[in-house]
């Protein structure tokens, strides 16, 4: 028995094999410093868990839950979005509920294009954005995110015959991996392209509520026109520390919300109530710990740049997100430096080729661990003799 043409054709996961050469250096008795992760280290806040604690309590939770998703949660991302965005939307026609946005990003393309249409995807990029390529059966083309334009596409530089067959365009700011962030001017060029070469946008929000130095980053939908070219996903991984829980949403876009919902219609029988609760409770609830969470990142950013700049390593400052993105030394590769940092150092961090071409020649650093030991990360960097022959890094 053999697994399908479909499955055998997916992309390999970036992030299981990184996973698993960190738990392999684990096990083997050895102190890593895991930055190549993105997964949140600090707790749920403590409202959101009472909040799922008393559902659960409820045997009504216990029921299958609508299709669609209960109507206290799409109300509760409506007035999230008119809260903190000035967005508004109506919570049966422009919302659907997504196990965590990673489920929708892959659904996408399955549910708007058919099998030999074109999609842009960003380079570098999310890996699994290549997930929903390989199973919506899709071609694609990408659009170099350069340091020069600061990791924003120019749309001057995608070829006429590519924007003709183009159907489909992912964008992510705060972006992942490169910590960038992009302004309301930005999307409303991404807008006038759309309309004028008939392209359908998804902004891919899950950093939204990370932008450093007081800068708020812009939602997609507050943009004019926004909602008549495309969908903007947003999960609750990242804002309100809920990556385990797998809750995200979708909103713009009537008819992209519809496609989504309806084929998830015929995938699941939708998001265990208590969940959707708890994550109601998130929006709707103080926000203070989203403030507190953001002077953390932003406190370990600064942390790890000081540290980089002591030792002669010039990198930028992401303006967003929770990752830096770092040059590698003159002489290494992406991956063989992030190899040796791992066998030599006991640090882990993601090789930037491992987010497409145009991320060879960096890394991705994760924020995710205490100021103490980014610090110590750094310092076990400069030990290296390899590194310190090669400091040099414009």
């Amino acid at each position: 028995m053999e697994l399908s043409n479909l499955l055998k054709n997916l992309p390999e996961q970036f992030f299981a094999k990184l996973s698993k050469n960190v738990a392999d250096a684990v096990a083997e008795g050895r102190d890593v410093i895991n930055l190549g992760q993105g997964n949140p280290d600090c707790p749920t806040p403590e409202h959101i868990i009472k909040a799922m604690q008393e559902a659960t309590a409820d045997p009504a939770m216990h029921k299958y839950s609508p299709f669609r998703g209960i109507s206290p949660f799409k109300e509760a991302i409506v007035d999230f979005y008119a809260r903190e965005y000035g967005v508004t939307l109506d919570a049966d026609k422009e919302v659907a509920i997504l196990f965590g946005a990673k489920a929708g990003l892959v659904e996408l393309p399955l549910a708007i294009l058919n099998p030999g249409d074109t999609m842009l995807l960003p380079d570098p990029g999310y890996p699994d954005y290549l997930s929903g390529v390989a199973l919506g059966q899709v071609a694609f083309e990408t659009m170099p995110l350069l340091a020069e334009n600061n990791f924003l596409p120019n749309y001057e530089d995608i070829p006429q015959d590519v924007l003709q067959r183009a159907k489909l365009m992912y964008l992510n700011y705060p972006n992942n991996p490169t910590g960038a962030t992009t302004t309301p001017e930005f999307f409303d060029e991404t807008i006038q392209l759309a309309k004028e070469q008939d392209i359908t946008i998804m902004h891919d929000f899950a950093y939204g509520s990370l932008g450093f130095d007081g800068v708020r980053p812009p939602s997609f939908l507050q943009s004019e026109g926004a909602k008549e070219v495309g969908i903007e996903f947003y999960t609750l991984s990242k804002t309100y520390n809920m990556a385990g829980w797998r809750v995200g949403f979708a909103v713009g876009n009537e008819k992209l919300i519809e496609g989504l919902n309806l084929l998830q219609d015929h995938l699941y029988c939708s998001l265990f109530p208590a969940i959707q609760v708890a994550a109601a409770a998130a929006l709707n609830g103080p926000q203070q710990c989203v403030t507190e969470q953001l002077q953390i990142y932003e406190k370990r950013r600064n942390t790890l740049i000081t540290a980089c700049e002591k030792i002669g390593w010039q990198v930028e400052a992401p303006a967003g997100s929770f990752f830096a993105w770092l040059r590698v030394p003159e002489g290494f590769s992406s991956e063989q430096f992030a190899d040796t940092l791992l066998q030599e150092a006991n640090v882990a961090v993601a090789a930037g080729n491992g987010f497409g071409s145009h991320g060879e020649g960096y890394v991705r650093v994760g924020l995710l661990v205490e100021d103490e030991r980014l610090e110590e990360a750094i310092a076990r960097i400069a030990a290296i003799p390899a590194f310190q022959d090669r400091i040099c890094i414009k």
